[in-house]
């Protein structure tokens, strides 16, 4: 199955059919073939291509220049095997040149002969410069010049550049720069400009070679003082100049300027915009280029030079011709016996092109058609009627102007004879799969779809209804054969906000925006570039979401911007244009001295003086105009002129005092306006406008209200206005009745109830009539109807509509104009117990005047009782009620459940929730659920479940936490399965997973942290001032141990020892978990040796006052688990020579279980 991803618009999907066997016969076609303008290398031998296919094979053969063209006799041409290229060698000499020509290859078999376009051949050539002697050029510095290239022609045309002696190319900026013709334009000539060597190269593509021009010696005399010059135009030459350009091709407009300052190029269109989308400017602004050119790009182009000197402009009429192109090309058709069939070549051009048609390659007025075939040509169509056996063959479409020509082949084939691989036309049916009617597909041909002749079915505005699967159905005598396809609809991506054209002074801050609209199922990506480059962000340019940011603009930052937002299946792009200016650049000043002449009875002439335009050429003058009659003091726009312009021709209206005043504006802004015109008054004149809005209305049942819309107070046109009113009963012969009034409606009194009346109308004032309107019909009033629709009954009621019949009324009793049949109905009861419902009485309108009207009521809701009755309606009234009716409507499918959601259980859970329908439009049986996986556009393989009916939800274990669901759930009937209700499961197991594994970031897991850190670094600073922690105690064993003599005794009688405690801090077995040492003393020892006796000997440790520490011997390991809590003291304290002792039991207890264990 293939996947057609549409927008809602018009829509076609061509899926791939299955394919005939090779070995069934076919008509030859072309598959291949050189292009119409075929240039070759000398150098190389020539290939020109024709290949074709068909069954049997086609023979191949050619004419050149018209004629056959008889390959075997020339030894320098061959043929390859099973295909018509044509293969020319000059290893035995020759020149290429003598095969130029037009050559057309001719594919044939036993159906039918196709032909190849018309194949120009050409040599490439690469003529040598003439040799001449160049004089050097002098001018003066600050002048103009133009270095004047003239090229060889070449096939193709070279390409050319300038460069110096040393092969490096002349520098090319605003002041010089290489034009189209290849000539080398100096706007202004400097002093460093003077060297002897300019040079211009011409390279040819195909002979990859490069001739050079002799080279030319520039001399610039210089002056004290260079003079300043406004802007002339070195190309084009003039003021208005031509060119024509083809359909698609690429146009390309130049103006090169001279001047001192450096003149500026700007470009506009007149009567439109430039289409930016296309337009691209080059050259810094001289040249303006135009691709894919269409017939909406011609008309007048003008470039604007511009220095502070001055300005001038250059028009450019562009005229747009076009080749042939394609509108209907013909298609291949095969047709059964007996069949009808038609051939349609459509193609448009400018001039309009000629069609002709070929048979087998002959123009098909000199074929006889086949006896078997019932042929006529009809201009670009051929029909066919009942062909038989025997009238297959090839036939040529040829549609030719004078800017080129199209040709296309196209078989006839009749079953029997071949068979092709194509959906067969008139066969081809399309069937929507798993779509409306419970399952069962239907044909689709008629209303929003058509199917072509070919198989392709078109969808016109797809809707998001129209997804689904669609199978395309091709069958003949000979067998059947299916395909589908499956349709998505998303919607277009577009930028709704583009981004605006903006002027900004260097050094401030330009931002773009670029709003986008896209399908939210679809990832987008925005993108930007300047001038079709990549913009590298950085430092400086940020792009923020749909914006980009600009600080600090400078002159490099001038440019075309193009916002690009692309999905995976579409894109669409917006640009808008940066310049920038200093900020010496300043809004114009105002103009000034304005002068009237020339005064007529509806114009004057204006005439002012432009302010100073501070470096920013005024682009155009707003002329505003207030009048002292009707709003005095309020100034209003009267019309805009270009700002070269500073006299002009001002149309008025009569009967106004006017007065005048004039706004400056560059590309900064606008001026301030200039002080106002002396006043001039127009000359009145009789009325020139036709109230607007003229009707006639009854607002009761014996009268006619005419009314209008009065005359604007400049289209009064003089004093005491008033308006003429004609009117006359319509088809009667009365004479005008008429009124003449100063308000815009007039009521006309005893009419008889609904007759048609003819008005017109005329203003007029005090210098004449005004030009009377058009006649237009009204209708005096409205009367109530007289006559009820009778016998209204109803047939073929379904679950939503039922087909209503009733018998007209005379339309004399309508007393009005009929407007429509209107029938009341409301719901009465519904057929499933319990269900609230609102009994509120609707209406629809039938518009019938037949004599048997009959209408079809639908949008009924299933399951459900209704009453109902009709009136007939005119503009104002209805009239009286019709019989009442009752009918019961069948059990349809329910509406979608009323609410469906998705919820989070767990990690790898999701809750899926419900309600029931709010009209479940029958007796609810269950529910079902399909739901598959999602992967960008495409979709996993469905699966469903069913639930009761008084099941409303549903638990579901998802397969992965990075999987996607969409799910569909709809309640079910005994007719079947309603509308269902559509969800995407959004990330939760994304989210969930990530904040699981990100929990770092979560705000409270910091504050925990922190708090965690604080507690350690407390404990740590309480541990380092315990360790620190000290002092001398004397202490004493209970046993009395004689003393080494080495030991050293204080007056007090006690001995001076440091502890290392390394509680702290992890220790291994290996290490020492207390050293003892003398501290500024000599070591002593004063302890049993573990290996001395089975026990070890407790030790007397006297610790002097006011020391920190206390150590025990080097040998009393211990183990890192048991530290803390095996180490204790019996300690004796010794204050003023007494001695108190205390002991610590399990201090014994525990040295000795260690110290045996050591």
């Amino acid at each position: 199955m293939e996947t057609c991803l549409v927008f809602p618009e018009n829509t076609q999907c061509d899926p791939a059919f299955v394919s005939a066997p090779p070995a069934v016969k076919q008509p030859p076609t072309i598959t291949k073939q050189s292009v119409k303008d075929y240039i070759v290398d000398p150098r190389d031998n020539i290939i020109i291509e024709c290949e074709g296919k068909g069954n049997p094979v086609p023979a191949f053969s050619w004419r050149r220049n018209g004629k056959f063209f008889n390959i075997a006799k020339d030894p320098r041409v061959t043929m390859r095997k099973r295909s018509g290229t044509l293969e020319i060698g000059f290893r035995s000499g020759g020149r290429p040149e003598d095969y130029e020509g037009e050559y057309q290859c001719f594919a044939t078999n036993d159906f039918g002969t196709a032909l190849s376009n018309k194949i120009l051949l050409r040599v490439s050539k690469a003529p040598l410069w003439p040799k001449e002697v160049l004089e050097p050029e002098v001018v003066t510095e600050g002048s103009s010049l133009v270095l004047p290239c003239n090229p060889p022609p070449g096939l193709p045309p070279p390409i050319t550049f300038w460069m110096d002696s040393l092969m490096n190319p002349i520098p090319q900026d605003e002041r010089v720069s290489t034009g189209l013709n290849g000539d080398l334009y100096f706007s202004n000539v400097l002093v460093q400009d003077a060297q002897t060597d300019y040079s211009c190269n011409a390279r040819f593509l195909f002979t990859h070679t490069i001739q050079q021009k002799n080279p030319i010696t520039l001399r610039v005399q210089t002056s004290r003082k260079v003079a300043e010059s406004t802007p002339t135009f070195l190309s084009p030459s003039g003021t208005e100049s031509a060119k024509m350009v083809l359909r698609d091709e690429q146009l390309q407009l130049e103006c090169i300027a001279a001047g001192l300052p450096t003149p500026t190029i700007k470009w506009f269109k007149k009567g439109g915009e430039l289409p930016l989308r296309k337009v691209k400017f080059e050259k810094y602004n001289k040249v303006l280029r135009i691709v894919n050119v269409s017939e909406e790009d011609a008309g007048e182009y003008v470039c604007m030079a511009i220095n502070h000197i001055g300005s001038i402009r250059h028009s450019i009429f562009v005229q747009v011709k076009a080749a042939p192109y394609w509108l209907d090309k013909p298609t291949d058709l095969v047709l059964a016996p007996d069949e009808n069939g038609r051939l349609v070549c459509r193609a448009n051009g400018n001039p309009k092109p000629n069609i002709q048609w070929l048979h087998n390659g002959l123009p098909i007025e000199s074929t006889a058609p086949p006896r078997t075939t019932n042929r006529q040509v009809l201009g670009d169509t051929i029909l066919f009627r009942s062909v038989q056996i025997g009238s297959t063959a090839v036939y040529q479409c040829n549609a030719s102007n004078e800017h080129g020509y199209l040709l296309a082949n196209a078989f006839v084939s009749v079953l029997g004879e071949t068979r092709t691989d194509t959906c067969l036309p008139g066969s081809a049916t399309w069937l929507p799969v798993s779509r409306f009617k419970n399952g069962q597909g239907s044909g689709l041909d008629g209303g929003q779809y058509r199917a072509y002749i070919n198989g392709t079915l078109e969808i016109k505005r797809a809707l998001a209804e129209d997804e689904g699967t669609y199978t395309c159905v091709a069958s003949n005598i000979l067998g059947k054969a299916e395909n589908q396809v499956r349709l998505e609809v998303k919607d277009r991506t577009r930028i709704v906000g583009a981004p605006e054209h903006q002027t900004s002074i260097r050094g401030s801050t330009a931002r773009f925006v670029c709003q986008v609209n896209s399908d939210p199922s679809l990832p987008i990506t925005v993108t930007w570039t300047k001038d079709d480059k990549p913009i590298h962000l950085g430092w400086r340019l940020k792009k923020d979401g749909e914006s980009l940011t600009i600080p600090n603009v400078n002159e490099g930052d001038e440019g075309l911007y193009t916002c690009t937002v692309a999905s995976e299946i579409d894109q669409d792009s917006a640009s808008a244009r940066l310049t920038t200016s200093s900020q010496s650049e300043h809004r114009p000043d105002p103009p000034m001295d304005l002068d009237l002449s020339d005064p007529a009875a509806r114009s004057v002439r204006l005439t002012w003086i432009p302010g100073n335009d501070h470096r920013s050429p005024i682009t155009e003058f707003l002329v505003q105009f207030e009048e002292d009659r009707w709003e005095p003091g309020r100034w209003q726009d009267l019309a805009s002129f270009p700002g070269e312009l500073n006299s002009v021709i001002l149309q008025l209206a009569p009967f106004v005092n006017y007065q005048f005043r004039v706004i400056a504006i560059n590309s900064v802004g606008q001026s301030q306006p200039s002080r106002p015109s002396p006043r001039y008054k127009t000359s009145g004149a009789a009325p020139d406008a036709i109230p607007r809005g003229l009707r006639g209305w009854g607002s009761k049942k014996d009268n006619m209200e005419i009314s209008w819309e009065p005359l604007l107070d400049l289209e009064r046109n003089g004093p005491n206005l008033h308006y003429h009113v004609w009117w006359r009963r319509k088809d009667s012969g009365e004479p005008w009745s008429n009124v003449t009034t100063a308000d815009s409606k007039h009521v006309v009194q005893s009419t008889d109830t609904y007759v048609p009346y003819e008005i017109k109308i005329q203003a007029r004032n005090e210098f004449g009539s005004g030009p009377e309107s058009n006649v237009i019909t009204g209708y005096s009033g409205e009367d109530k109807p007289t006559e009820a629709p009778a016998d209204l009954r109803v047939s073929r009621v379904d679950s939503t509509k039922a087909n209503i019949h009733w018998k007209p009324v005379n339309l004399s009793s309508v007393q009005g104009e009929f407007k429509e049949y209107r029938l009341y109905y409301w719901r009465e009861s519904s057929l499933v117990p319990g269900l609230s419902f609102s009994k509120e009485k609707k209406t629809k309108g039938f518009y019938s005047t037949v004599a048997e009207p009959s209408a079809i009521l639908s949008d009924l809701v299933p399951f459900s009782k209704y009453k109902m009755f009709m009136v007939v309606a005119n503009n104002r009234y209805e009239g009286p009620p019709s019989n009442t009716v009752e009918i019961t409507t069948k059990e349809g499918v329910p509406d979608a459940p009323r609410f469906f959601k998705i919820s989070l259980r767990s990690l790898d859970t999701i809750s899926l929730e419900w309600d029931k329908p709010v009209e479940p439009n029958g007796i609810l049986i269950g529910y079902q659920l399909k739901y598959h996986t999602v992967n960008g556009s495409r979709l996993g393989r469905p699966q469903l479940e069913t639930f009761l009916p008084n099941v409303t939800d549903f638990a579901m274990r998802l397969s992965g936490r990075s999987t996607r669901y969409k799910f569909f759930l709809s309640a079910l009937t005994q007719v079947g399965a309603g509308e269902s209700i559509a969800e995407e499961l959004p990330h939760f197991a994304n989210e969930a997973y990530i904040d699981q594994v990100d929990i770092a970031t979560q705000g409270w897991f910091i504050g925990l942290m922190c708090a965690i850190a604080l507690i350690i670094l407390i404990l740590l600073i309480v541990c380092f001032i315990k360790r620190s922690r000290g002092g001398k105690y004397p202490v004493r064993d209970k046993k009395d141990l004689p003393l080494d003599p080495v030991d050293q005794k204080d007056q007090d009688g006690s001995f001076d020892y440091q502890i290392k405690h390394k509680g702290c801090e992890p220790h291994t077995d290996s290490e020492n978990l207390h050293t003892m040492k003398r501290e500024q003393r000599p070591e002593i020892t004063q302890h049993r040796e573990q290996d001395s006796g089975p026990m070890p000997a407790w030790h007397n440790i006297t610790v002097k006052e006011g020391k920190q520490e206390v150590m025990l011997p080097a040998q009393a390991h211990v183990h890192q688990q048991e530290a803390a809590a095996s180490l204790h003291f019996a300690v004796s304290f010794t204050n003023a020579g007494s001695v108190t002792q205390a002991e610590d039991k399990s201090l014994k207890d525990d040295l000795e279980t260690h110290t045996a264990n050591m």
